[in-house]
């Protein structure tokens, strides 16, 4: 039996990325910092703060849900699986990205807009279609 679960809660960094692949499917990538506060040790040794940035990437429904209503600044909850891929740079060297593929999004924050438009993405988050992507 294995577990790929990944569960964070932060704050999105930059406004979504949305684009349109083969047949009109949407895919957003997000970037979200969960941050560790500073502490002090019982022997006085002080751990800074420390801020860790996940790239994560939607599909679908959710992908247009995050293009329409998700900002730099809001503060989501995240669950979905991590996966790592590959690519080569221009210089031909390989490069690996490790991603969080949400499954569930959800805004811990209230939304901008009117009443009306909160309550249309919050259907919307609820109703996204999860499957995956076509290949």
């Amino acid at each position: 039996m294995s577990l790929n679960r990944v569960m964070l809660i932060g704050n999105v960094g930059t406004d979504p990325e949305v684009r349109y692949v083969e047949q009109g499917v949407a895919v957003g990538s997000l970037r979200i910092a969960t941050t560790e506060r500073a502490y002090t040790l019982q022997n006085g040794t002080q751990v800074p703060e420390r801020t860790e940035w996940h790239n994560v990437v939607v599909w679908r429904k959710q992908a247009e849900f995050v293009e329409k209503y998700v900002h730099k600044g809001d503060k989501l909850y995240v669950e979905g699986q991590l996966r790592t891929r590959s690519y080569d740079d221009r210089n031909g060297v390989k490069k690996y990205v490790t991603e969080v593929w949400a499954e569930n999004i959800e805004f811990l924050s209230s939304p901008r807009g009117t009443q009306d438009s909160q309550q249309q993405g919050a259907q919307a988050a609820q109703t996204a279609d999860n499957t995956q992507p076509p290949f």
